[in-house]
């Protein structure tokens, strides 16, 4: 049976929706409780920025009664432990939390092909979004988990960040700065289980999907492997919503396989 099918109705939080595979699950989430798949109460999306998020913010104003947006930057604490707080106002607990916020790119900031290309800079930058946010995340997301309702928090990893995995090197930053996430990923499971052991944390691999994020690297994806966002939504679904107990801390791709650390 379905996670989320047990709960009804359940409370949501999407961070990091303003674009791409964020913004693929308010979709799906909206659509499938409009659709009477999933019994949704509420959808809590964060964004960063206004200019990006104008598709989110449309959504937001014609569906006021399911989705709530939120400014927020993972990179700054206080931000969101500001967010978290806005959703305790109007919420006692969440059921699902997904963390979609990631950087491959931006601007002078490119995934490095060999040891010439680092800087210090940029591989700060890259642990502060990738790794850093999340783990704050979960520490503001805590007293939301702590009921008796099964929950998910899963947050959005990379393949690349599998060391067990990694046969060709280069992108120091990005692959880094992910398999930290899935260690500390891997901590809160072990703490949530005692503080709310109802709770369920993954992290996942999204596979290649056709997002801005990977735009510059499609080249020399074959066509089969890169998804567009609203199956990549799908597949991760699937999987969540398969989730057990015994799988919290685990590191799944998105045919529900489980990755090596």
């Amino acid at each position: 049976m379905s996670i989320f099918r047990e709960i009804k109705p359940f409370n949501t939080c999407v961070i990091g929706a303003s674009q791409g595979i964020g913004l693929g699950f308010v979709k799906y989430l909206l659509t499938s409780h409009q659709n009477n798949q999933l019994s949704v109460n509420h959808i809590y999306a964060t964004y960063r920025q206004d200019d990006s998020a104008r598709e989110l913010l449309t959504l937001a104003a014609t569906n006021p009664e399911q989705i709530t947006c939120l400014r927020m930057d993972i990179t700054d604490e206080n931000q969101i432990a500001m967010g978290m707080q806005c959703i305790r106002n109007q919420v006692q607990k969440l059921h699902f939390a997904i963390n979609c916020v990631g950087i491959l790119h931006e601007e002078n900031l490119q995934p490095e092909k060999s040891l010439r290309h680092l800087n210090f800079d940029n591989l700060t930058r890259y642990f502060q979004v990738n790794s850093i946010g999340g783990v704050l995340l979960a520490k503001h997301l805590l007293p939301l988990f702590k009921h008796q309702d099964r929950s998910v928090f899963a947050t959005i990893s990379a393949k690349v960040g599998s060391i067990g995995d990694n046969f060709l090197g280069g992108w120091y930053g990005y692959r880094a700065s992910k398999a930290a996430l899935n260690m500390l990923m891997r901590n809160v499971a072990i703490e949530y289980a005692r503080s709310c052991p109802k709770s369920i944390v993954v992290t996942l691999h999204p596979g290649t999907t056709d997002t801005r994020l990977s735009q510059p690297f499609q080249t020399n994806v074959p066509p089969e492997k890169l998804f567009p966002v609203e199956r990549t939504v799908s597949q991760l679904m699937a999987v969540i919503q398969g989730l057990k107990p015994e799988n919290s801390g685990q590191f799944f791709s998105w045919d529900g396989s489980n990755l090596p650390w």
